[in-house]
């Protein structure tokens, strides 16, 4: 199992940072051009969230390294619920590696089994 959990723990999933969210008609995106402007209902002072694989796992602030952007992590969820995260939305005790639950998975990649 160790091969299984080295193979996993190098697989590469996307991280989003979410500046912010807003509901728009179509109509209004329709209208966009070069220049547009949308206003986000967040402050500049307000964390960003993390997600992986769009679920939330974390919170933090923007910071600029030279001319880029980066995020400074203020909170993380535990452990486990970032590696869930990480996985296709299952039921709750479902099985779909080698007989292994989410949460058995979790717990082996935790551990480094």
């Amino acid at each position: 199992m160790t091969t299984e959990i080295d193979t996993i723990l190098r697989l590469e999933v996307p991280l989003v940072v979410v500046l912010g969210e807003r509901v728009m008609r179509v109509r209004d995106v329709r209208d966009f051009v070069p220049g547009t402007i949308i206003e986000l209902a967040k402050s500049a002072e307000e964390d960003l969230e993390i997600r992986i694989n769009n679920r939330p796992i974390g919170n933090g602030r923007a910071v600029k390294i030279g001319e880029n952007f980066g995020v400074r992590v203020g909170y993380v969820g535990d452990p486990a619920a970032r590696i869930q995260a990480m996985g296709p939305a299952a039921e709750s005790g479902s099985e779909d590696n080698d007989g292994m639950s989410p949460e058995d998975l979790a717990e082996a990649l935790l551990s480094g089994q």
